[in-house]
């Protein structure tokens, strides 16, 4: 079975975290979970907290 992974929008600025491809230039590697994010991650977009990313519905 193919492993789910999510996507979540930062509802301040619509930027996009997709668990499949990470964000490698930040040193998070592909097929990190968003829940795996630290807890002082902020959006690389407009510096909203983790708390502010929503799963998206695919």
């Amino acid at each position: 079975m193919a492993t789910e992974y999510k996507k979540w929008q930062c509802v301040s600025c619509g930027d996009i975290y997709d668990e499949e491809l990470g964000l490698p230039l930040e040193g998070i590697p592909e097929g990190t979970r968003f829940e795996d994010l630290p807890d002082d991650w902020i959006c690389p977009a407009c510096g909203s907290d983790k708390t502010d990313f929503v799963v998206l519905e695919e």
